[in-house]
């Protein structure tokens, strides 16, 4: 579904990304895990077009997305969960998940109430002012306004940063019953040990470079990733 190949990006002088490819097949969830500043996120905003690359290749379904810009992305059912939740906190959530929907109002409604059956704190609050949200609801609305978009495939970035154990548990459950309904994700998270167990591959970075990847569940026993990520 998606495949980059030698991907090189850049900040000014600064070499961000260097050389980096990895593919994600139609249902999977891989994981991409690193220290803060390996170029994660880097790699996230390069695919949805909000950082262009130098060099390399990124093939959606076939289709080259270096040539395109992120609105046109998205319309290929490609959406980005980004770092930070990214909300709108002056508009209601239900004006929130109407912004996910830009790219095609046809079944709106019946998105929503989608979006609302999985989410039953947002539609509790669905006409309350995004800012004034927790922020595990605020990153649960994030994910929704994705969902908005009938994606097939989720780029999500840190989805748990900032939360309590307790909502960290709830976030990566929403992951797994949104692949479970089809979707297909690509998820960027600081928590190793979590990421590891819900992903079926993944693939570690170290200064803008994949240092090592296969099955998520051999990384989790690999002895690298267990002292360097796991705290073990």
């Amino acid at each position: 579904m998606l495949k980059v190949n030698n991907l090189a990006v850049s900040y000014g002088a600064i070499k961000a990304i260097h050389g980096v490819s990895l593919e994600v097949h139609d249902g999977e969830v891989v994981s991409l895990i690193g220290a803060n500043g390996a170029g994660k996120t880097t790699i996230l905003r390069t695919i949805s077009g909000l950082k262009k690359a130098d060099d390399g290749e990124i093939l959606f379904n076939g289709t080259d997305l270096r040539k395109m810009e992120p609105s046109k992305i998205i319309t290929l059912k490609l959406a980005h969960v980004p770092e930070g939740r990214h909300i709108f906190p002056q508009m209601t959530v239900e004006e929130n998940l109407e912004m996910g929907a830009f790219t095609d109002k046809k079944d709106l409604e019946e998105n929503m109430e989608e979006v609302f059956e999985r989410f039953s704190r947002l539609k509790e609050r669905r006409r309350q002012l995004a800012g004034t949200l927790s922020g595990g609801e605020q990153q649960m609305l994030a994910v929704g306004r994705a969902l908005m978009a009938k994606p097939s495939m989720i780029l999500m970035d840190e989805p748990s940063m900032g939360l309590s154990p307790l909502l960290v548990k709830e976030i990566f459950s929403i992951i797994k019953e949104v692949n479970r309904k089809g979707i297909t994700v690509l998820l960027v998270e600081q928590n190793a040990k979590m990421a590891l167990s819900i992903s079926s591959r993944a693939y570690v970075m170290e200064t803008g470079k994949i240092t090592i990847s296969g099955d998520a569940g051999e990384l989790l026993r690999d002895d690298r990733v267990r002292k360097a990520y796991l705290g073990q």
